[in-house]
């Protein structure tokens, strides 16, 4: 017998989400600033639909398997703590799987590494018809998220049975295909509720959250709009527009090449430390990322430990001019670690560079997209475009450009280097 949960919306989403919340049309969809509750609202919704409604069985996608226990899986978790209803459900971390005790049914979360495997997905009790593409902005084709869709089909006899595509994302890119498939009023999907949230509704940010978006006004008005506003990414003044978001075998790519780089940029309190690694064609002049790491509060250690899990101990690392970092990961065994080149034109003369070839982007690098999508020229007072990218949201970036400062040498290739970026996949 399903329990009965009386819920004060209001007390628990807070402001913004009532139309959300209530929607039963078949694409319920909402792009959104960061901060701005979406997944946390989606995460509270879902726990109490599925108690309401006998039949329902939820599907939850992100573009990677691995990252639904990070995040969908515990906000899920979180929700039901919120609810006070965790006690009926049975969390397996392990697969994850989310079932609810009194009916059996399922939770259940996958990745599209290999979309045409969840179109075989069934379940015992009910039906599937709900599911959630969390940071669908990482799905770089529509043909993925269609192929998925159309696996939520049937019907279920009973009055109330509706089924439904809850799509949250952050709007990195005008160019990405979510735009025209759900926010453009000539191409909107048939029964779409598409809307837009921004950090202003969520009442339970602190007062450092929101000065820490409110300034980003003053520091970056073009990114405050993605970040703060949620607005559409403009494609106008991006720094490289020669990229683009590719899924690809890195360790086929290694052995086909055989030409690995990778750069660091080291972060401060506030500041994230990124690596940066890819499969360079220096004949066709394509770079082809395939890893990245994006981290706040890395202390030597940590760094350290980073770059042996990634197999990048013996491999020829670029990275920014930090000497008392470099020479401690040095004495720690990173021997081939070096200080990037520093001058009064260096980074417009790595920029000019890194144009000049085209960049393939592994649709798992998410802090690398956002950077290529968000990285911009400097405008003087009158709009004119200046020839100098904004120092700002720009660690990878600046990561990729020590990675290729070998080739302004004409360096030739390092086996060693490459063997153990294919050691690091097995």
């Amino acid at each position: 017998m399903t329990k009965q949960v009386n819920i004060s919306v209001s007390k628990e989403i807070g402001k913004g989400y009532n139309r959300f919340w209530h929607n039963k049309q078949f694409y319920r969809v909402v792009k959104g600033s960061r901060g701005s509750k979406k997944s946390k609202n989606t995460a509270i919704n879902f726990i109490y639909r599925i108690m309401k409604h006998s039949w329902a069985n939820i599907l939850v996608i992100r573009r990677f398997s691995n990252t639904n226990k990070q995040s969908t899986y515990t906000d899920l978790k979180w929700a039901a703590n919120k609810l006070k209803v965790s006690h009926l459900f049975k969390f397996n971390e392990s697969m994850p799987e989310i079932t609810y005790k009194p009916t059996g049914q399922k939770i259940l979360f996958r990745g599209l590494d290999d979309e045409l495997k969840i179109t075989s997905i069934t379940v015992d009790v009910g039906i599937l018809c709900w599911a959630w593409f969390e940071e669908a902005y990482q799905i770089e084709t529509e043909d993925k998220f269609r192929t998925v869709v159309e696996s939520i089909r049937g019907t279920y006899e009973t009055q109330d049975f509706f089924k439904q595509i809850t799509v949250t994302f952050n709007p990195w890119s005008e160019r990405h295909w979510l735009k025209r498939v759900f926010f453009d009023a000539e191409t909107q999907e048939k029964d779409t509720f598409a809307t837009t949230t921004t950090f202003r509704v969520n009442e339970w940010l602190d007062d450092v959250d929101r000065d820490r978006y409110e300034d980003l006004y003053r520091t970056n008005p073009r990114r405050a709009r993605i970040v703060c506003d949620g607005e559409w990414g403009v494609a106008e003044g991006l720094v490289f527009e020669n990229f683009e978001v590719k899924e690809f075998d890195p360790i086929e790519k290694i052995k086909q090449l055989q030409e690995t780089t990778h750069g660091m940029d080291f972060g401060m309190t506030n500041d994230p430390t990124t690596v940066v690694s890819s499969v360079v064609d220096l004949d066709k002049k394509e770079i082809w990322v395939y890893d990245e790491h994006y981290e706040i509060g890395m202390l030597t250690d940590d760094i350290y430990k980073m770059l042996i899990e990634k197999g990048l101990q013996k491999s020829k690392i670029a990275a920014d001019w930090e000497k008392r970092l470099i020479q401690e990961l040095r004495n720690k065994g990173i021997r081939r670690i070096r200080s990037a080149i520093k001058g009064s034109n260096s980074i417009m003369q790595g920029v000019n560079f890194l144009q000049g070839f085209k960049i393939y982007v592994h649709p798992s690098c998410a802090h690398t997209i956002e950077e290529l999508n968000t990285y911009t020229f400097k405008q003087d007072k009158d709009g004119k475009w200046l020839n100098e990218p904004v120092d700002e949201n720009n660690h990878i970036m600046d990561a990729l450009r020590y990675s290729m400062e070998r080739y302004h040498l004409g360096k030739k290739k390092d086996r060693a280097q490459q063997y153990e970026a294919l050691k690091s996949f097995f």
